[in-house]
């Protein structure tokens, strides 16, 4: 019963959405990118520039300027790009 339980906060922890904007800031070494884009309703965002946590080799390709598709998910309070293209 424990283990139901722990998946199912889990599940209704994470939360994950695609959305667009402008790469602001891309610091690798930290592993975080700063991103302007729209509201991104399925994580409760309103439209604004957000720092989020990113895997450094997902960052290889990608500059401020640049014009991105992301997604990206909430974990634990934080939030997380899981895949970026241009």
């Amino acid at each position: 019963m424990l283990a139901l339980t722990a998946c199912y906060s889990a599940g209704a922890i994470a939360q994950e959405a695609s959305a667009s904007g402008e790469v602001r800031r891309v610091d690798a070494a930290a592993g975080k990118i700063t991103i302007k884009h729209g509201a991104i309703s399925d994580l409760q965002l309103p439209a604004m520039t957000l720092v989020y946590r990113i895997d450094p080799a997902l960052l290889k390709d990608v500059k401020p300027g640049d014009q991105v598709r992301f997604t990206a998910r909430r974990e634990a309070g934080q939030y997380v790009v899981t895949a970026i293209s241009k």
